[in-house]
Order: C-alpha cells, then sequence, then structure tokens
C-alpha cells in the first residue's frame, strides 16, 4: 500500500519526543508532552472541548465500523454509569478469519526495525491526544469517572503511560547492535571471521484484555509495548467500557494505514452479552503474549491456563496505610481524606486498611486516640465532600451493582466510624453517587480479620486498631506477602518505624509513600518516574513500566555467515 506518511517524515516529527521520553526514563524526572488543562487543547489539529463533545455525541447510537475482516455481527449495550445508554455497536468478529489476518502484517512491521515502530506508536499517541476531549467523555461514561479525571487519567495520563512503554520497548531493543563484525585470532592461522545480524523478532499476537475502571490508562501500556515491539495487538475490552479502547483501535488502524503498514496489527474483539471470549482467546495458540487488569481470580486463572503465551496481570490488592504518628495532623487528615474519596475508591492504588495504635498516635496537636483519629478523618471526609457540586467532581458515580453492594454491605462488619451518603448529581440523575464509608474494626479479633484481609473494592476502608507500631509493621508484611498491595502508605516521625516499614516494602516488593500531607497522593502515579506495582507480590506479576514489562515481548534471532 502507498504510504501517506513516511519514515522521514515520521523520525523528524516524533524523534525529539522520543529522545525526551529516554531522557526522562533515565532521570525518572517530571515531565510530560500531553497536556493535564483542558483548555490547552483546540489548536494545530487538536480538538477543544465543544468539538470533543461534539465527536463523542456523534458516534453515539451508531455502528462503529473499523474496517477489520472477519466481521460476523454488530454488537453492543454500553449504558453509561451516569444513566445515558451509548447505543454504538462494534464489530464481532470471527476469529478463524481475524487472527491469519493480524499475523499477516507482522513480517513487514518486523523489518521495519525499532525506530520506525517507535515513531508510528508515537504518531498513533498524537491522534489519540488531539482528541482527548472526545477520549474524556468516552471514559467518563463508560467508568463513572467525574469528567476532570476522566479526561486527565483517561487522556494525557494514559497517553504518558503508553509512551513510556513505547521508550522502554525502545531502549530494549536497540541495547543489541543490528551488525557486528566478530573476528577470533588462530595464532599463525588466519582468523575466523562473521558477519553477525540481529534481529528483535515479535513473539506474536498480543491479546489486550481491557477492564472497566481505567480503559485507557490500564490498557495503554500493554497496547504499545507489544506494538512497539513488532507485535499484533488484539483488543478485547470490557464489556461495558467498549467505546474508549474501539476508538483507540480505531486510530491505530489509521495511522498504520497511512504510514504503509497493515492495519489489521490492531484489531477489535467485541463480545457479544455473556459470551465471555476472553479465555476462549486467551489459549488460542496465536496468542503469545496477554495484558490483563482485573479480579485475582481470573488473572489467576490466565496465569495457570495461557501456558502457551508470556502473561502480564494486574490483579487484586489490599492497600495499606500504617498511622503511626504526625507531624502534621491536618494536611495527614485531608491528604488520606482525598486519597479514599477519589472516584468513590474505585483505583487499585486506594488505601483500604488503616493501621492505627489503639493507645492512639503522637500529633503535632498532642496525643490522639484511636477513636478521635478515626473521628477526626471522617470530619475530614465529611468536610471535604460537603458541598454535592464538589463531592460530584471528585467521587464520579459507582461503576457497577457490585460495588453499590459491598458499600451497603460493609457497615454491618464493625461500627461505622462514617456512614455513606447518596449525592444528588443533577446533570445526570440516574447516577449512583456514594460518599466512602469508614468502618472500625479490631485487629486482634478473628471474625474481623476476614473483611481487612480481603480486598473490598469501592469507596470502604477499615481503620484497623494494632496493638503497636510493630504490630501494624508485621500485619503490613503479612498483608502484602499473602494479598497483595499496589500501594503503601505510613505515617510516622520515628524513625525505627519508618526503617521498618521501608524493610517490609523492600522484602515484600511493594511501592511505599511516606508521610504525603501536600498535593500529592498515594494513589496517584507519575509516567517515566513512578513505577505502578511492582510485579513482587500477589497484586500484580508486572510493573508499569520497567524493563522487565518490555523485554519478553519480542526475542532476537541472530544470521551469522563468513566474511
Amino acid at each position: 500500500m502507498a504510504a501517506e506518511l513516511t519514515t522521514h517524515e515520521l523520525i523528524a516529527r516524533h524523534r525529539p519526543t522520543l529522545d525526551q521520553a529516554l531522557e526522562a526514563i533515565r532521570t525518572r524526572a517530571y515531565w510530560s508532552p500531553h497536556p493535564e488543562h483542558p483548555k490547552a487543547y483546540g489548536e494545530n489539529g487538536s480538538l477543544d472541548a465543544g468539538a470533543g463533545k461534539a465527536a463523542f455525541d456523534a458516534v453515539l447510537g451508531t455502528r462503529l465500523d473499523l474496517g477489520q475482516p472477519g466481521t460476523d455481527d454488530w454488537v453492543g449495550g454500553e449504558v453509561s454509569p451516569y444513566g445515558v445508554e451509548l447505543g454504538v455497536t462494534y464489530p464481532h468478529a470471527d476469529i478463524d478469519v481475524l487472527l491469519p489476518a493480524m499475523k499477516a502484517g507482522q513480517g513487514a512491521w518486523r523489518d521495519a526495525g525499532a525506530e520506525t515502530r517507535a515513531v508510528v506508536c508515537l504518531e498513533i499517541l498524537k491522534r489519540i491526544s488531539d482528541r482527548t476531549h472526545e477520549f474524556a467523555h468516552a471514559v467518563m461514561h463508560t467508568s463513572g469517572q467525574a469528567f476532570m479525571m476522566a479526561f486527565q487519567a483517561g487522556g494525557p495520563h494514559a497517553q504518558d503511560r503508553g509512551l513510556e512503554a513505547v521508550a522502554y520497548a525502545y531502549v530494549e531493543q536497540v541495547r543489541t547492535p543490528d551488525t557486528a563484525e566478530w573476528t577470533k585470532p588462530q595464532g599463525k592461522r588466519d582468523p575466523l571471521v562473521l558477519t553477525k545480524h540481529f534481529t528483535p523478532v515479535p513473539r506474536g499476537i498480543a491479546l489486550l484484555i481491557g477492564c472497566n475502571t481505567f480503559p485507557t490508562w490500564n490498557g495503554y501500556p500493554g497496547l504499545f509495548a507489544s506494538l512497539a515491539t513488532g507485535n499484533a495487538v488484539l483488543v478485547k475490552p470490557h464489556p461495558r467500557a467498549v467505546l474508549p479502547l474501539a476508538l483507540t483501535v480505531q486510530a491505530a488502524r489509521e495511522v498504520l494505514a497511512e504510514a504503509g503498514f497493515d492495519p489489521n496489527l490492531v484489531a477489535l474483539a467485541a463480545e457479544r452479552p455473556d459470551e465471555g471470549i476472553a479465555k476462549t482467546l486467551a489459549t488460542r495458540p496465536e496468542i503469545r503474549i496477554i495484558d490483563y487488569t482485573g479480579s485475582t481470580s481470573f488473572g489467576d486463572w490466565l496465569e495457570a491456563n495461557a501456558r502457551q503465551a508470556q502473561v502480564y496481570t494486574e490483579k487484586a490488592g489490599v492497600n495499606t496505610v500504617i498511622v503511626d504518628s504526625t507531624a502534621d495532623y491536618k494536611g495527614m487528615l485531608s491528604n488520606l481524606a482525598f486519597s479514599l474519596s477519589l472516584y468513590s475508591g474505585q483505583m487499585c492504588t486506594t488505601p483500604q486498611n488503616l493501621l492505627i495504635p489503639r493507645d492512639g498516635i503522637a500529633t503535632d496537636q498532642g496525643h490522639k486516640s484511636f477513636d478521635e483519629v478515626t473521628a477526626d478523618l471522617a470530619r475530614s471526609v465529611d468536610a471535604l465532600l460537603g458541598d454535592d457540586a464538589r463531592a460530584n467532581a471528585l467521587l464520579g458515580a459507582i461503576v457497577n451493582p457490585d460495588v453499590k453492594a459491598r458499600l451497603e454491605a460493609a457497615a454491618a462488619l464493625g461500627e461505622v466510624a462514617l456512614a455513606s451518603r447518596e449525592v444528588a448529581n443533577p446533570d445526570f440523575p440516574d447516577a449512583v453517587v456514594r460518599t466512602p464509608v469508614i468502618v472500625k474494626l479490631d485487629g486482634a479479633k478473628p471474625d474481623a480479620e476476614a473483611a481487612y484481609m480481603s480486598e473490598c473494592f469501592g469507596p470502604v476502608s477499615f481503620a484497623v486498631a494494632v496493638d503497636s507500631a510493630a504490630g501494624a509493621v508485621e500485619l503490613l508484611r503479612r498483608t502484602v506477602r499473602e494479598k497483595g498491595a499496589m500501594t503503601v502508605g505510613a505515617y510516622t516521625t520515628d524513625e525505627e518505624v519508618e526503617r521498618a516499614v521501608q524493610e517490609v516494602c523492600l522484602d515484600e516488593a511493594a511501592q511505599l509513600s511516606l508521610n504525603l500531607t501536600g498535593g500529592v497522593y498515594v494513589n496517584q502515579t507519575a509516567a517515566f518516574s513512578d513505577f505502578h506495582g511492582s510485579g513482587g507480590n500477589p497484586a500484580a506479576n508486572a510493573a508499569l513500566c520497567d524493563g522487565a514489562f518490555v523485554a519478553n515481548r519480542f526475542r532476537v534471532v541472530e544470521v551469522r555467515r563468513e566474511a
């Protein structure tokens, strides 16, 4: 096919950005090429707020034809957590037709080389970035995130994570030179001389199994890591969150075709209601890489059964914060209140267990008892969410009925320090919006353990009374080892306690945040600098992003010949 975008043009356009990304992952300093503020869009081909909303509205109720081979039906059925029926239908694929078509383009994509693949990926990200406002509405109305969070996390932050994956992929592929001249001396005889050629080759077709809550943020690292390393990518979205990833596939196919590559290198696998095609796809011999975010049970199933594939999973964990002491009591409470409230606790990084000594803690405002700490935290959450407009902007909507059921059941597990309340959303009357619940539990009681040692995904947190800081540290160790954790937090002014917490996190491979009292929260991780997950505890077998996340998506094949 004739290329509308030449490799030379793409390198000239995107190599500077790639170089900056490479420098950012080396230094771990703050950097992002994707603006976080909605008003930054509207020039140089990007859609402003009005045009982005119009583009989103225009796709509602339509058939999103991606031009894929093997389409045998049209499927849909997404309903926004805000009560809006999206009405979009997507191609349903005959996998026996689609998978061979995807594989057919891998040879040319492999031969293009690491740099060309990287800049094509950056062009895809640029097209997505230009449509950030459109994508924000798509993420909002499939995940239940409030608009600003959907805009930032589903837009620039997700795009940053995709670019980060491309940068790591590039580094790992160019670690080995394309060619080498090998000469071995033979004493008085002529030396042995070989010319060696090294080519990164893809594993095969990658399967991305998308999640409901963060379809782009969690989806882009695996998608772009696989594509940049030469693999075709089949995107299987969560049935309740198809649109953001379908629009992503649309953008990728357009760029691939314009750059002279087979658009079938990226394709969508939408499913009929209750079809459950993920298991079928995951065990197909053509599928050689799987990226998955979701429940522990299905993640464990993938790791046990998709034996032909390299499987990357982010599963559930029990995130813990130790509250031992603080030099900024007000700042600690404010920071924790925001962390518990953001997106109604529907983040894999939201704290669940707050381990607090039953005898209380030392603060800059004097000694505070266990009951005082929990009551003050409850008041801080109430103050944060007391205004309904602000509450809606922070909480978003409950993403599915299971989260609502867990929230309603939590109050029966112990003494309620903070009751959840309903919040009306005047723009979306059918949205289910709830504030967090905080339940007090005695860590020494066996019946309480069943609650705090299980993930209760959603706006549910447990204030767990422990005997001492040392007891909190040991419970933290057990929790991370047995259940995993995406995040750990600690508040302490005691150097020995801080050292003990840090030692646990190093031993059990958990990412730690200490004494956060300002505008950075334990929930958040920044691309190019923070690692999301570690791959070293049961919550996830991979980190976003590091070299291990990309290096096993390709192998290096050598061809050698006598010079």
